[in-house]
């Protein structure tokens, strides 16, 4: 067995061990989630996603995609994408200010739900997201992790899970990085553990859907045969309140 073979298993194994945690330990915390999700739903509500620097990669995998809810907005502001300027995202999340400023823009209701993803959770973007959205009545769902947050600066004065609804825990390590196990310098997990997350929510809401006789709002694949026809009602019923599907 070659070296590059084994370094490879040795690292798959860490990822499944960890995702299996990340399962067990938030099973009842995504039940409380699917409730709040599926209420919204029902209640013609918005499902609002935010997050900054990598965590937009959270909030792009809930928007617009093959299976996902058509009820999603995604909450933006250019400066926050690396790809726009690395540094400048690192200022603008550390900025006190903007998440007032992007929810206004995109506004909130108490039958709405904000999802708000950061591993470290310590910044004033993220922490201001969900103490806004809370002094709207609006529940929040903190994607983060705690002990990351634990051991991380406290900038805003307080972490996302100490001010959210519900937490899920994306269990990450201070620093993200998982490869060599006992040294870490590589292989950030917080988007895999997060995506997972998110799906494992996407699983139970249909179940729950499908148990009280609720339709949920599903995205088909452009790219299949009727993928097209059956997302133009979704498309006329939501274009007028996300203006990203434009």
């Amino acid at each position: 067995m070659t070296t590059d073979t084994v370094t490879g298993s040795d690292y798959g194994n860490l990822v499944r061990t960890h995702l299996t945690r990340v399962e067990q330990h938030n099973a009842a915390a995504l039940d409380d989630v699917a409730e709040l999700v599926l209420a919204a739903v029902q209640a013609d509500g918005m499902i609002l996603t935010a997050g900054a620097g990598h965590s937009l990669a959270a909030v792009a995998e809930t928007f617009y995609r093959a299976g996902g809810l058509a009820c999603v907005r995604p909450i933006y502001h250019p400066e926050l994408l690396p790809m726009h300027g690395a540094i400048s995202s690192t200022a603008a999340e550390r900025r006190s200010g903007l998440a007032g400023e992007v929810l206004r823009e995109a506004g909130l209701a108490p039958h709405d739900v904000l999802f708000v993803f950061s591993t470290s959770g310590v910044n004033h973007y993220p922490v201001e997201l969900a103490q806004e959205a809370a002094g709207a009545g609006c529940p929040v769902v903190a994607v983060t992790s705690v002990t990351a947050s634990a051991q991380a600066p406290r900038r805003a004065g307080a972490t996302l899970a100490e001010v959210a609804t519900v937490v899920l825990d994306n269990l990450v390590p201070p620093g993200d990085s998982t490869y060599p196990e006992q040294a870490p310098v590589t292989a950030a997990v917080s988007t895999l553990a997060t995506t997972f997350l998110w799906n494992l929510l996407m699983v139970r809401l249909v179940d729950k859907a499908t148990e009280t006789g609720v339709q949920l709002p599903l995205w088909r694949s452009a790219n299949v045969e009727g993928g097209d026809a059956a997302n133009a009602d979704l498309l006329r019923h939501y274009q007028t309140r996300i203006p990203q599907l434009g």
